[in-house]
């Protein structure tokens, strides 16, 4: 029976190797990534259900300025004319 000589099965042992290692870093990834699309999924929710209390309580066009917390009304549309 043949046999490749011993440097090209290392070579190609080598490369294999590499490969499943590739192979394994993607399904690491596509994890993590269903890991996060899963958070991103329960903090769009969390963030929908303050928001919804927050429109009972100061309004649906309200601003909030997320560094100061302050509330401030909707800013008005100015009639420039266009719509008539």
């Amino acid at each position: 029976m043949k046999k490749i000589s011993e440097d090209q099965l290392k070579e190609i042992q080598g490369i294999n190797n590499k490969f499943l290692q590739a192979k394994v870093g993607i399904a690491d990834a596509e994890l993590n990534k269903a890991k996060l699309i899963a958070e991103i999924n329960a903090l769009q929710a969390e963030f929908k259900a303050i928001e919804q209390r927050l429109i009972e309580e100061y309004g649906q066009d309200a601003v909030v300025d997320l560094k100061t917390g302050e509330v401030k009304p909707p800013a008005k549309k100015e009639d420039n004319g266009e719509n008539k």
